[in-house]
Protein backbone atom coordinates (compact mmCIF):
# COMPACT_ATOMS: atom_id res chain seq x y z
CA UNK A 1 0.00 0.00 0.00
CA UNK A 2 3.12 2.40 1.13
CA UNK A 3 4.46 1.66 -2.09
CA UNK A 4 1.53 2.32 -4.52
CA UNK A 5 0.55 5.85 -2.54
CA UNK A 6 4.79 6.69 -3.74
CA UNK A 7 4.10 5.72 -6.81
CA UNK A 8 1.09 7.42 -7.19
CA UNK A 9 2.29 9.86 -5.56
CA UNK A 10 5.25 10.72 -7.64
CA UNK A 11 3.03 10.57 -10.97
CA UNK A 12 1.00 12.93 -9.93
CA UNK A 13 3.06 15.23 -8.09
CA UNK A 14 4.53 15.62 -4.41
CA UNK A 15 1.43 16.29 -2.11
CA UNK A 16 -1.13 15.91 -4.74
CA UNK A 17 -2.55 12.99 -3.46
CA UNK A 18 -2.47 14.36 0.01
CA UNK A 19 -4.45 17.28 -1.42
CA UNK A 20 -6.96 15.84 -3.28
CA UNK A 21 -7.74 13.67 0.03
CA UNK A 22 -8.38 16.91 1.80
CA UNK A 23 -10.44 18.69 -0.97
CA UNK A 24 -12.62 15.15 -0.70
CA UNK A 25 -13.03 16.19 3.34
CA UNK A 26 -13.99 19.61 2.88
CA UNK A 27 -16.52 18.48 0.03
CA UNK A 28 -18.01 15.50 2.23
CA UNK A 29 -18.58 18.84 5.60
CA UNK A 30 -19.46 20.71 3.70
CA UNK A 31 -22.23 18.42 2.20
CA UNK A 32 -23.10 17.52 5.78
CA UNK A 33 -23.58 20.88 7.00
CA UNK A 34 -24.85 22.28 4.09
CA UNK A 35 -27.97 20.74 2.18
CA UNK A 36 -27.91 23.28 -1.10
CA UNK A 37 -24.24 22.23 -1.36
CA UNK A 38 -23.95 19.43 -3.70
CA UNK A 39 -26.41 21.17 -6.03
CA UNK A 40 -25.36 22.10 -10.13
CA UNK A 41 -25.98 25.42 -9.35
CA UNK A 42 -23.52 25.97 -6.42
CA UNK A 43 -21.05 23.83 -8.82
CA UNK A 44 -21.71 26.26 -11.80
CA UNK A 45 -20.67 29.47 -9.12
CA UNK A 46 -17.83 27.53 -7.90
CA UNK A 47 -16.94 27.32 -11.56
CA UNK A 48 -17.47 31.22 -13.12
CA UNK A 49 -15.28 32.32 -9.33
CA UNK A 50 -12.86 30.16 -10.00
CA UNK A 51 -10.67 31.42 -13.06
CA UNK A 52 -10.02 34.49 -12.19
CA UNK A 53 -8.47 33.35 -9.00
CA UNK A 54 -6.63 30.94 -10.80
CA UNK A 55 -5.56 32.70 -13.71
CA UNK A 56 -3.90 35.57 -11.30
CA UNK A 57 -2.07 32.51 -9.40
CA UNK A 58 -0.61 31.02 -12.55
CA UNK A 59 0.84 34.56 -13.03
CA UNK A 60 2.51 34.44 -9.34
CA UNK A 61 3.37 30.64 -9.82
CA UNK A 62 6.23 31.09 -12.09
CA UNK A 63 7.80 34.19 -10.34
CA UNK A 64 7.71 32.49 -6.65
CA UNK A 65 9.44 29.41 -8.26
CA UNK A 66 12.28 31.57 -9.51
CA UNK A 67 12.94 32.71 -6.27
CA UNK A 68 11.04 36.11 -6.72
CA UNK A 69 7.72 37.74 -6.36
CA UNK A 70 5.17 39.75 -8.22
CA UNK A 71 2.78 42.11 -6.20
CA UNK A 72 1.83 44.09 -9.24
CA UNK A 73 -0.69 41.25 -10.53
CA UNK A 74 -3.88 42.83 -9.54
CA UNK A 75 -2.91 46.40 -11.32
CA UNK A 76 -1.16 44.67 -14.44
CA UNK A 77 -4.52 42.85 -14.97
CA UNK A 78 -6.30 45.97 -14.50
CA UNK A 79 -4.42 47.87 -16.46
CA UNK A 80 -4.87 45.66 -19.54
CA UNK A 81 -8.54 45.56 -19.16
CA UNK A 82 -8.45 49.12 -19.24
CA UNK A 83 -6.75 49.30 -22.10
CA UNK A 84 -9.14 46.56 -23.76
CA UNK A 85 -11.96 48.59 -22.59
CA UNK A 86 -10.94 52.07 -23.56
CA UNK A 87 -10.38 50.55 -27.24
CA UNK A 88 -13.68 49.10 -27.20
CA UNK A 89 -15.19 52.97 -26.19
CA UNK A 90 -13.52 54.43 -28.81
CA UNK A 91 -14.85 52.03 -31.28
CA UNK A 92 -18.32 51.56 -30.94
CA UNK A 93 -18.67 51.05 -27.27
CA UNK A 94 -21.72 48.44 -26.75
CA UNK A 95 -21.62 48.38 -30.74
CA UNK A 96 -18.47 47.94 -30.97
CA UNK A 97 -17.48 44.43 -33.54
CA UNK A 98 -15.78 41.20 -32.74
CA UNK A 99 -12.50 42.55 -34.92
CA UNK A 100 -12.29 45.51 -32.42
CA UNK A 101 -12.79 43.43 -29.30
CA UNK A 102 -10.02 41.17 -30.48
CA UNK A 103 -7.52 43.96 -31.45
CA UNK A 104 -8.13 45.64 -28.08
CA UNK A 105 -7.22 42.31 -26.57
CA UNK A 106 -4.31 42.00 -28.03
CA UNK A 107 -3.54 45.78 -27.50
CA UNK A 108 -4.14 44.51 -23.48
CA UNK A 109 -1.85 41.51 -23.74
CA UNK A 110 1.02 43.77 -25.08
CA UNK A 111 0.42 45.84 -21.97
CA UNK A 112 0.55 43.25 -19.65
CA UNK A 113 3.48 41.37 -21.13
CA UNK A 114 5.37 45.28 -21.45
CA UNK A 115 4.88 45.65 -17.91
CA UNK A 116 6.02 42.57 -16.83
CA UNK A 117 9.02 42.86 -19.49
CA UNK A 118 10.41 45.89 -17.84
CA UNK A 119 9.79 44.29 -14.34
CA UNK A 120 12.32 41.81 -15.64
CA UNK A 121 15.16 44.03 -17.23
CA UNK A 122 15.43 45.68 -13.96
CA UNK A 123 15.12 43.07 -11.73
CA UNK A 124 17.56 41.10 -14.08
CA UNK A 125 19.87 43.50 -15.50
CA UNK A 126 19.99 45.81 -12.88
CA UNK A 127 20.14 43.18 -9.77
CA UNK A 128 16.77 45.28 -7.40
CA UNK A 129 15.19 43.16 -5.29
CA UNK A 130 11.95 41.80 -7.20
CA UNK A 131 9.36 43.04 -4.12
CA UNK A 132 10.90 46.22 -4.39
CA UNK A 133 10.79 46.41 -8.29
CA UNK A 134 7.09 45.05 -8.54
CA UNK A 135 5.88 46.67 -5.65
CA UNK A 136 6.70 50.17 -7.49
CA UNK A 137 5.35 48.82 -10.35
CA UNK A 138 2.25 48.36 -9.00
CA UNK A 139 2.41 51.60 -7.39
CA UNK A 140 3.30 52.82 -10.66
CA UNK A 141 -0.18 51.40 -12.00
CA UNK A 142 -2.50 51.93 -9.34
CA UNK A 143 -1.46 56.03 -10.06
CA UNK A 144 -2.00 55.60 -13.71
CA UNK A 145 -5.10 53.68 -13.83
CA UNK A 146 -6.94 56.15 -11.13
CA UNK A 147 -5.31 59.24 -13.02
CA UNK A 148 -7.02 57.63 -16.31
CA UNK A 149 -10.03 56.83 -14.90
CA UNK A 150 -10.63 59.28 -12.37
CA UNK A 151 -11.09 56.84 -9.73
CA UNK A 152 -14.56 55.50 -11.46
CA UNK A 153 -15.44 52.59 -13.40
CA UNK A 154 -15.60 52.35 -16.90
CA UNK A 155 -18.48 50.10 -18.63
CA UNK A 156 -20.50 49.75 -21.47
CA UNK A 157 -19.47 47.00 -23.87
CA UNK A 158 -20.97 44.89 -26.42
CA UNK A 159 -23.33 42.16 -25.40
CA UNK A 160 -21.43 39.38 -26.77
CA UNK A 161 -19.13 39.49 -23.94
CA UNK A 162 -21.38 38.25 -22.18
CA UNK A 163 -20.88 34.79 -23.84
CA UNK A 164 -17.46 34.72 -22.88
CA UNK A 165 -17.96 35.70 -19.00
CA UNK A 166 -20.80 33.68 -18.41
CA UNK A 167 -21.50 31.41 -21.35
CA UNK A 168 -21.26 27.96 -21.86
CA UNK A 169 -19.58 25.82 -23.94
CA UNK A 170 -20.79 22.01 -23.92
CA UNK A 171 -22.54 22.41 -20.64
CA UNK A 172 -18.77 23.67 -19.25
CA UNK A 173 -18.54 27.72 -18.23
CA UNK A 174 -16.31 29.50 -20.83
CA UNK A 175 -14.15 30.92 -18.42
CA UNK A 176 -13.47 27.74 -16.63
CA UNK A 177 -12.12 26.27 -19.81
CA UNK A 178 -9.69 29.57 -20.59
CA UNK A 179 -8.49 28.45 -17.36
CA UNK A 180 -7.68 24.85 -17.67
CA UNK A 181 -6.13 25.64 -20.97
CA UNK A 182 -4.42 28.47 -19.69
CA UNK A 183 -3.25 25.98 -16.90
CA UNK A 184 -2.01 22.73 -19.46
CA UNK A 185 -0.02 25.26 -21.12
CA UNK A 186 1.63 26.61 -17.82
CA UNK A 187 1.76 22.88 -16.96
CA UNK A 188 3.65 21.79 -20.35
CA UNK A 189 6.01 24.97 -20.14
CA UNK A 190 7.00 23.99 -16.64
CA UNK A 191 7.30 20.52 -17.01
CA UNK A 192 8.51 20.43 -20.79
CA UNK A 193 10.09 22.57 -21.93
CA UNK A 194 13.67 24.29 -21.47
CA UNK A 195 12.47 27.85 -20.05
CA UNK A 196 10.81 25.46 -17.36
CA UNK A 197 14.12 23.84 -16.28
CA UNK A 198 15.82 26.65 -16.03
CA UNK A 199 12.95 28.62 -14.19
CA UNK A 200 13.40 26.03 -11.74
CA UNK A 201 17.42 26.04 -11.46
CA UNK A 202 17.11 29.94 -11.34
CA UNK A 203 15.26 29.37 -7.90
CA UNK A 204 17.26 26.65 -6.39
CA UNK A 205 21.25 28.93 -7.37
CA UNK A 206 20.71 31.71 -9.62
CA UNK A 207 24.62 32.15 -9.42
CA UNK A 208 25.09 27.95 -10.13
CA UNK A 209 22.52 28.23 -12.84
CA UNK A 210 24.44 31.36 -14.36
CA UNK A 211 27.47 29.16 -14.03
CA UNK A 212 25.90 26.58 -16.16
CA UNK A 213 25.02 28.22 -19.17
CA UNK A 214 21.81 29.49 -18.96
CA UNK A 215 21.21 33.09 -20.10
CA UNK A 216 19.80 34.02 -16.26
CA UNK A 217 18.94 37.22 -17.20
CA UNK A 218 16.77 36.67 -20.36
CA UNK A 219 15.09 33.82 -18.54
CA UNK A 220 14.33 36.16 -15.58
CA UNK A 221 12.91 38.79 -18.06
CA UNK A 222 10.89 36.22 -20.08
CA UNK A 223 9.29 35.31 -16.79
CA UNK A 224 7.94 38.68 -15.81
CA UNK A 225 6.77 38.93 -19.12
CA UNK A 226 4.94 35.28 -18.95
CA UNK A 227 3.31 36.52 -15.51
CA UNK A 228 2.23 39.98 -17.13
CA UNK A 229 0.30 38.37 -20.48
CA UNK A 230 -1.52 35.70 -17.66
CA UNK A 231 -1.96 39.47 -15.69
CA UNK A 232 -3.88 40.28 -18.81
CA UNK A 233 -5.82 37.56 -19.93
CA UNK A 234 -7.29 37.70 -16.32
CA UNK A 235 -8.06 41.18 -16.83
CA UNK A 236 -9.75 40.80 -19.68
CA UNK A 237 -11.86 37.81 -18.47
CA UNK A 238 -12.44 40.23 -15.46
CA UNK A 239 -13.82 42.40 -17.95
CA UNK A 240 -16.22 40.53 -19.40
CA UNK A 241 -17.12 38.91 -16.42
CA UNK A 242 -18.16 42.22 -14.56
CA UNK A 243 -19.10 44.14 -17.59
CA UNK A 244 -17.04 47.21 -15.87
CA UNK A 245 -13.48 47.71 -15.65
CA UNK A 246 -11.98 49.16 -12.30
CA UNK A 247 -8.26 49.81 -10.92
CA UNK A 248 -9.17 47.98 -7.59
CA UNK A 249 -10.60 45.02 -8.96
CA UNK A 250 -9.56 42.11 -7.82
CA UNK A 251 -7.49 43.54 -4.95
CA UNK A 252 -8.19 41.42 -1.97
CA UNK A 253 -7.14 38.11 -4.19
CA UNK A 254 -2.98 39.11 -3.98
CA UNK A 255 -2.46 37.62 -1.02
CA UNK A 256 -4.86 34.25 -1.81
CA UNK A 257 -2.78 33.95 -4.70
CA UNK A 258 0.40 33.86 -2.35
CA UNK A 259 -1.58 31.25 -0.55
CA UNK A 260 -2.81 29.37 -3.13
CA UNK A 261 0.71 28.92 -4.51
CA UNK A 262 2.35 27.68 -0.76
CA UNK A 263 -0.90 25.32 -0.67
CA UNK A 264 -0.21 23.65 -3.56
CA UNK A 265 3.70 23.10 -2.05
CA UNK A 266 5.21 25.52 -4.24
CA UNK A 267 8.71 26.30 -2.33
CA UNK A 268 8.72 29.31 -1.12
CA UNK A 269 12.12 30.23 -1.42
CA UNK A 270 11.88 28.92 -4.98
CA UNK A 271 13.56 26.05 -6.87
CA UNK A 272 10.03 23.80 -7.18
CA UNK A 273 6.40 24.17 -8.06
CA UNK A 274 4.10 22.71 -9.91
CA UNK A 275 0.66 23.64 -11.72
CA UNK A 276 -1.79 20.70 -10.73
CA UNK A 277 -1.19 20.89 -6.80
CA UNK A 278 -1.73 24.56 -7.24
CA UNK A 279 -4.66 24.16 -9.58
CA UNK A 280 -5.84 21.58 -7.16
CA UNK A 281 -5.14 24.49 -3.81
CA UNK A 282 -7.48 26.51 -5.61
CA UNK A 283 -10.25 24.48 -5.93
CA UNK A 284 -10.02 23.77 -2.28
CA UNK A 285 -9.92 27.47 -1.77
CA UNK A 286 -12.87 27.81 -3.55
CA UNK A 287 -14.68 25.16 -2.33
CA UNK A 288 -13.96 26.86 1.14
CA UNK A 289 -14.95 29.89 0.29
CA UNK A 290 -18.28 29.17 -1.40
CA UNK A 291 -19.10 26.12 1.55
CA UNK A 292 -18.90 29.02 5.01
CA UNK A 293 -20.59 31.56 2.17
CA UNK A 294 -23.49 29.20 2.06
CA UNK A 295 -23.35 28.48 5.91
CA UNK A 296 -23.92 32.23 6.48
CA UNK A 297 -20.68 33.05 7.72
CA UNK A 298 -19.25 36.26 6.77
CA UNK A 299 -16.71 36.66 4.00
CA UNK A 300 -14.17 38.33 6.54
CA UNK A 301 -14.31 34.41 7.88
CA UNK A 302 -13.11 33.46 4.64
CA UNK A 303 -10.10 35.38 4.62
CA UNK A 304 -9.72 34.86 8.05
CA UNK A 305 -9.70 30.80 7.28
CA UNK A 306 -7.28 31.36 4.22
CA UNK A 307 -4.63 33.01 6.82
CA UNK A 308 -5.10 30.17 8.79
CA UNK A 309 -4.64 27.57 6.15
CA UNK A 310 -1.46 29.40 5.30
CA UNK A 311 -0.04 28.98 9.27
CA UNK A 312 -1.42 25.54 9.33
CA UNK A 313 0.41 24.62 6.17
CA UNK A 314 3.94 26.11 7.33
CA UNK A 315 3.39 24.07 10.63
CA UNK A 316 2.91 20.59 8.25
CA UNK A 317 5.64 21.24 6.37
CA UNK A 318 8.18 21.87 8.78
CA UNK A 319 6.72 18.93 10.58
CA UNK A 320 7.17 16.91 7.49
CA UNK A 321 10.76 18.24 7.04
CA UNK A 322 11.71 17.21 11.01
CA UNK A 323 10.14 14.19 10.40
CA UNK A 324 12.44 13.52 6.90
CA UNK A 325 15.35 14.20 8.84
CA UNK A 326 15.00 12.42 11.94
CA UNK A 327 14.41 9.06 9.97
CA UNK A 328 17.45 9.82 7.58
CA UNK A 329 19.42 10.17 11.10
CA UNK A 330 18.58 6.71 11.91
CA UNK A 331 19.31 5.45 8.95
Amino acid sequence: MATLYARLDKALGTGVLGLIGFLALVLIAFSLAAPNFLTAANFDSMAFQLPELGLLTLAMLMPVISGGFNLAIIYTANISGLTLAWILNQNGGVNASVPVFIAGSVAALAVGSLSGAIMGCVIAYIGAHPILVSLAMMIFLRGLGEFLTKGGDISGFPDFLHGIGHGFVLGIPAPLLIFLAAAAVWHILLTRSRHGFSVAMIGSNIKATAYSGVHTKRTLTLIYTLSGFMCALAGILMLTRFNSVRVGHGEALLLVTVLACFLGGVDPFGGFGRVVPVVIALVILQVLSSGLNLLGANQHLSTAVWGLFLIAVMIIRWLAATYRTSNRKKE
